[in-house]
This record gives C-alpha cells, sequence and structure tokens, in this order.
C-alpha cells in the first residue's frame, strides 16, 4: 500500500528508519566503548570533550568526577542505551575519526538511498533528527556505501540543538529552523513516542515498520505506517495544483 503526501520538508530519524539499529549497537557501541577511555584521559583538553566531560558530571551530580568515573557512566549509559547528550557528543567524535578513517561505513536500508535521490530531486528539502550528534550524522550520512549522501540533506539537528526527541516543543524549534509550515513537514520514524510529539507540533507523520527492529512489535500508534521508504510517494506544495 503507498502512503501519499503533500510535503515540502522530510525530517528523517536513523536507528530503525534509515537504518537497521543492530548496526548501531552491535559495530558503533563497542567501536566507542573500546576508545572512551583514550579519548578522556588524552583529549580531555580539547573544548568540546571538556564541555561533554563537564555535562556528564552534572548527570552524576558528581563535580569531582575522574576519567575512569566519566568512563564507567558512558559504558553504563550504553548498556542502558540512554539517550544522553555528553555520551553522544563523545560517540560523535569518536565515530567521526572512525568513518574518515576508513574503518565504519555506514548502514542504509535499500530502499532508503534511493527514495533520497528521488525526493530531493523532486524538490523536496530533507532534514535528520537523531539522538546522535550532529557530527556522528554528519559522519553516518557522509560515508555510506553508497558515497557521501550529505549533498542531499539539508539540515541535521540533535537532542542538543532541538531537544528530546519525545518533546512537541523540539519539533517546534525544528519547523522554525527549517521555516516549513508544519503541515507540510513530514517526520519518518520507527518510535510511535516520536511520532506522537511530532504530530503535536501539527506535523505529518508516518511510522516506518521495519521485522526485527526494537519498536516493531508496539505496531503504528495510530499513526499511517509503511515497510518501506519505496512505499511512499511524496509531491511538495509547490507541484500541486
Amino acid at each position: 500500500m503507498t502512503l501519499r503526501f503533500t510535503a515540502d520538508s522530510v525530517v528523517l530519524d536513523i536507528e530503525g528508519t534509515t537504518s537497521a539499529t543492530g548496526f548501531v549497537t552491535d559495530v558503533l557501541y563497542p567501536y566507542s566503548r573500546e576508545r572512551f577511555g583514550e579519548l578522556l584521559t588524552e583529549r580531555a583538553d580539547e573544548p568540546e570533550v571538556r564541555r561533554a566531560v563537564g555535562q556528564v558530571r552534572e548527570l552524576l551530580d558528581e563535580p569531582g568526577a575522574d576519567a575512569k568515573r566519566v568512563e564507567e557512566a558512558l559504558n553504563s549509559w550504553l548498556d542502558e542505551d540512554r539517550k544522553a547528550t555528553p555520551l553522544k557528543t563523545l560517540q560523535g567524535i569518536v565515530w567521526s575519526e572512525g568513518f574518515a578513517r576508513g574503518e565504519l561505513v555506514s548502514h542504509f536500508y535499500d530502499d532508503v538511498v534511493p527514495a533520497l535521490r528521488r525526493w530531493h530531486a523532486d524538490g523536496v528539502r530533507l532534514h535528520v533528527y537523531s539522538s546522535g550528534s550532529v557530527a556522528a550524522q554528519r559522519s553516518w550520512f557522509g560515508h555510506s556505501a553508497e558515497g557521501d549522501l550529505l549533498p542531499l540533506v539539508d539540515g541535521l539537528y540533535d537532542t542538543e540543538n532541538a531537544g528530546p526527541k519525545q518533546s512537541p516543543g523540539s519539533y517546534r524549534a525544528i519547523t522554525e529552523a527549517i521555516g516549513t509550515a508544519p503541515d507540510r513537514t513530514l517526520f519518518l520514524s520507527d518510535r510511535p513516542a516520536e511520532l506522537d510529539a511530532a504530530h503535536a507540533a501539527g506535523w505529518l507523520t508516518a511510522g516506518i515498520r521495519r521485522p526485527g527492529e526494537p519498536y516493531y512489535a508496539q505496531g503504528g500508534g495510530g499513526h499511517p505506517g509503511a515497510g518501506s521508504f519505496a512505499d511512499l510517494e511524496i509531491t511538495t506544495s509547490r507541484s500541486t495544483p
């Protein structure tokens, strides 16, 4: 069944939507876990690392936490799959370097890249909103098996520059940033709670339901659902009579 939308902007979730959650948890998480210690000890004076470490200490309510304690907290949050902003920041640093060295290549479902290219060619503006940091998103889209996809993307948003993904206010902030009316903005995600928040902000929504993904069993939560990007047909308001 094809879902048809009139939208000028599409905002993409990553895990479970464009890409397999298993790749993130089975490949990227261990990669960052192995490198946190070195990052925290050898590069502690770098501004971005120092700022993220300060945020970890705030979340722990332990202003004197040393590098070992910070690393323990990061690994614990990894085990919980906690969407903590400083964790995502530090992961983004590690992953960016791994992608740049060619040690990592991002994963996209087979139906995603052809759809992104088609929508972009048709004048749809594409954006990303993920719990992963903007740095991680940039590396992810810049180092796919199909080459650099960043030219397709107009904007990148995370929990730091937009806010929590289950808060309607975050979607309103993105609306202000991208300049597209809420009812002409389509959000694609596998998580019903995120779709609920986007809908509350006036956005169009579609749940991407891929068997084997963590949120598949929850169903669509009342949102229109598609099993593939190939099932989505998007027309911009500029091309609508």
